[in-house]
Formats: structure tokens, C-alpha cells, sequence
């Protein structure tokens, strides 16, 4: 294989796998390429396979030898990526392979996000389907579409796709931790039409750029305290338009509603007399935000760049109630859990600003593992659309899966883990959308856990892989398989 990096890496199968698959463009409702791979590898091997409308794919694989009597089990993933790149990535997602690289015993792609989440899970199961040394009862492996984007997937599946009562999803991020309960939650999307006036004369146009922040999960990694690009932006434009007369031309920030913004630009127009102040305003605010994020994000940069004056900018009302909002939205945890120690119990991420097709669309995202405190969230941010003259709408949403502490399937994985590594697996619930929350409503009865291999920064070109936690995890499922 050409510039094949993984050829020393254990298990050889999973990460064989993981290779070709990160050679595959799979964008969230562009996975055509992916779905067509999966249904070839089934072919192939003569394996059951199945494909629904959605493009949602099962492979089911016969019991081993002795093992005919033992119950269905499904290995779940979703075969999309978040397709997030740095500024400067000429990286096309729906063409070009991923450009993979390891460092210091990670794996990742240059400039991009890494796919890792779920590809890595993806991997595994095929690894598993294809090896006929193993010993399990019969499996089947659920491959959902679209998870990262609204769970479309998991909406869609008919539950009588699955012949299993048992199911492992593969898409957590934390070798050792077995995640039994997760948040459910809901998009919230403000809108307004955009109105513009024409120039006057004697103006000179900047553009200014946030960048350099880590960003991350919206979920996982909102309580990490890092910087919004939104917030930073919004408040170095209030002190603009505060200390001198200014145009907002245009303004774009962030992009996927599950990760928190890493980059936002605009693009201002002042007076000309205003150069030397606009400098020392952005001088003040670099300082500013690297004082407050020196621990979670001492890479902040504040740039400054002046640029060829638009013919228009937008109208000032609109101007005014488009920063107030982006200042006065909410970002970050709302409350913590009253039951669980250090545990997100709700949280709302400021994901996005764009002008397009004539509109202004701010995208937000809320979580939460309680019902109550989800709407309550969206109504707190619809209310604030609502307020500043946005028209707004909520996603469908999708639900939270309610921990089962009794779950016997929990404790084979949890004797199994302590078994083969002399220490405890960690039980928790995470703070995150897992397409677990639909299955159990699916399926009623379903008996679940969420395991995986440890991953840093996904969602973001920062995403890694810990490359031993990968042949941890997998003894651990297949020893798992053998014992249910």
C-alpha cells in the first residue's frame, strides 16, 4: 500500500482496515463511497449483508463453532466523519484521502480532522467479521449513516434490521471507561433577512480573523473552558463600534453545530482617521484573550489585515442587533448534575454565524441529560432570538439513554477489562449525543454499552488516536464476544 504508516501497528487486521478507510471521502449524507466499500466487503466474504433506504448497512457473521447457542450481539458504528480542516488546508473532503501521519504514539492527519471518530470503530468490527479464528456466538454489525449531523441513521432504522438484544457501540473515547447513559439533545437556529446600505465615502476596510483556538466536541469537551471564536469576534467588534463609527460588511464564524468554533473573521469598514485606533483595539484584545485562555488556549491569535473596501455593509440596526446577540447568547455549561460528581448535566454551544442566501442563520446547539432542562435550554436561546427579531426553529432533537448500573452486559465488560488489565474499568455517562439514546427507544429492553479507543481533540484537525488503547480495546471486545 502506498505510504502505508501502520505496517508495525497491532492488531495488523484493525488497523488494515482503518487504513482503507481513511482513503475513502465520507462527509455526514455523502457516504456513497463508504456504503459501497461496506457492501463489497460483505460481498466478498459471503457474509449476510443488508442496506436500508437511509444507506444504514448490517453485516451479520455465523456463530463460531460451539457458540450457536449463544445470544445475537451487534457491534455498532457510524461510518461518517466530521470533515472540520485548518484555514490554511486546501483539503478537499469529498475527493482526496486523508494524509496521516504518527506522532509520539498518536496517529493523525495533517490539517484535518482525523476521522478516528468513528472510523476506528468501523475498523474493529470489520476486523472482527473478517477474522474466522475467533470465538463468539453469531454477530451482526450495524454501520449507521450520518450520525454527526442529526443521527439520521439511527432516526431511520427499522428495529426489525436487528436480530440482536445486545449491543456494543464503538464510539467512545476513552480506553477503560465503559459508558452506559448519555445526553439527548437539540438544535436551536436563529434567522433574519439581511438588509444593506451603501458606503460613504473616505472608509478604509479591514478584515479581522480569530484563530488558533482548539476548539472540540461541543459535548465532551464543553466543560474543557475553551474559548467560542463567536464571543471573541463579537467582543472585539462591540469595542470597535463602540469607540468609533463602523460598517459591519460581512461576518462568518465557526461551521458544525457539535464543535466549538475554532476560527470566526469579518470584515469592518471605519474611517480612515480610525487606522491607528483599530490597531491598538485589537493589540488590547490579543492581550485580553491570551491573559484569560493562557492554560486552555495559548494560541490564540487576533489578526488584523486591511483589505479592498466592499460596496456595502450591513444595515446599522441589523449590525447592532447582530453583535448584541453573539455577545448575549450563551456558551458553555449550564449546570452541572446533582447525582454525578463533575458530571455536565447541560450545556449550549454558540456553534455558528453565516450570511448566506439573503439570511443571517446563527446555529446553536443545546445538551442535556434531563428532558426538562433540554427545553428549558431552548427556550432560554429561542427566547433571546426571539428578543433581537430573529425568526428561529428547533431540530427534532433526539434523546438521552438513561443509565442501567444493572446491566448484564456491563458487568461482563467491566470483569473482562479488570481481567486482562489488572485494573477497573471507569462506569459512566457522558455528555454527548450516542445514537444508544435512539436504540433504546427503539428497542425497548436493548441492553447496551459504549466503549472505545482514546481520542484527543476530536471534531477538530487537533483529533488523535492513542495508538496502544487500540489493541487494548480490541482484545477487550473480542474477549467480551466470547463470554457473552
Amino acid at each position: 500500500m502506498e505510504n502505508y504508516i501502520f505496517k508495525d501497528l497491532k492488531p495488523e487486521r484493525v488497523w488494515k482496515f482503518f487504513y482503507e478507510i481513511t482513503r475513502i471521502p465520507r462527509p455526514s449524507k455523502k457516504e456513497e463511497k463508504i456504503i459501497a466499500y461496506l457492501e463489497n466487503f460483505g460481498k466478498e466474504r459471503r457474509l449476510e449483508t443488508i442496506k436500508d433506504a437511509v444507506g444504514n448497512v448490517v453485516i451479520r457473521k455465523p456463530a463460531s463453532p460451539g457458540y450457536e447457542n449463544k445470544p445475537w450481539v451487534c457491534l455498532q458504528s457510524h461510518i461518517d466523519m466530521v470533515c472540520e480542516k485548518s484555514p490554511t488546508s486546501s483539503h478537499d473532503f469529498e475527493k482526496d484521502p486523508l494524509q496521516l501521519r504518527i506522532f509520539d504514539n498518536w496517529v493523525m492527519a495533517t490539517d484535518t480532522t482525523l476521522g478516528a471518530d468513528n472510523g476506528i470503530g468501523v475498523a474493529m468490527s470489520l476486523a472482527i467479521l473478517d477474522d474466522k479464528t475467533l470465538q463468539h456466538g453469531p454477530i451482526e454489525a450495524l454501520f449507521t449513516v450520518d450520525e454527526e449531523t442529526g443521527l439520521t441513521g439511527a432516526f431511520a432504522l427499522d428495529p426489525s434490521m436487528l436480530k440482536s438484544k445486545i449491543l456494543i457501540n464503538l464510539d467512545s473515547e476513552d480506553e477503560g471507561v465503559i459508558f452506559i447513559g448519555c445526553a439527548g439533545g437539540r438544535d436551536t437556529i436563529g434567522k433574519t433577512n439581511v438588509v444593506y446600505a451603501s458606503l460613504p465615502s473616505g472608509l478604509q476596510a479591514f478584515e479581522i480573523k480569530i484563530g488558533g483556538l482548539k476548539g472540540g466536541h461541543s459535548g465532551d469537551d464543553i466543560d474543557k473552558g475553551r474559548a467560542n471564536a463567536n464571543k471573541l469576534l463579537a467582543r472585539i467588534l462591540h469595542a470597535i463600534n463602540h469607540e468609533t463609527t463602523m460598517y459591519l460588511c460581512h461576518i462568518d464564524g465557526g461551521n458544525l453545530r457539535n464543535a466549538i468554533p475554532r476560527d470566526a473573521m469579518a470584515i469592518i469598514a471605519v474611517p480612515t482617521d480610525s487606522k491607528e485606533k483599530i490597531h491598538q483595539i485589537i493589540h488590547t484584545y490579543q492581550g485580553y484573550f491570551s491573559n484569560e485562555y493562557k492554560v486552555t488556549d495559548p494560541e490564540i491569535k487576533v489578526s488584523l489585515a486591511e483589505t479592498s473596501l466592499p460596496a456595502q455593509a450591513i444595515e446599522t440596526n441589523l449590525k447592532e442587533t447582530i453583535i448584541r446577540l453573539l455577545l448575549g447568547l450563551p456558551h458553555g455549561v449550564l449546570a452541572f448534575s446533582q447525582d454525578i460528581p463533575n458530571f455536565v448535566e447541560t450545556s449550549t454551544n454558540l456553534a455558528s454565524i453565516k450570511i448566506k442566501d439573503n439570511e443571517v442563520v446563527i446555529a446553536t446547539s443545546q445538551r442535556s441529560s434531563l428532558e426538562s432542562a433540554k427545553l428549558y435550554a431552548n427556550q432560554m436561546v429561542a427566547s433571546l432570538f426571539g428578543l433581537a427579531g430573529f425568526k428561529y426553529e428547533h431540530s427534532d432533537g433526539y434523546p438521552g439513554w438513561t443509565p442501567n448500573p444493572k446491566s448484564a452486559l456491563l458487568k461482563i465488560a467491566a470483569d473482562v477489562y479488570e481481567e486482562l488489565y489488572n485494573q477497573k474499568a471507569n462506569v459512566r455517562a457522558i455528555h454527548a449525543g450516542l445514537e444508544c439514546g435512539l436504540f433504546s427507544e427503539k428497542i425497548p429492553g436493548m441492553d447496551m454499552i459504549s466503549i472505545g479507543p482514546t481520542m484527543r481533540g476530536v471534531h477538530s484537525p487537533e483529533e488523535k488516536l492513542y495508538i496502544p488503547s487500540v489493541e487494548n480495546v480490541y482484545k477487550w471486545v473480542i474477549e467480551i464476544l466470547k463470554r457473552l
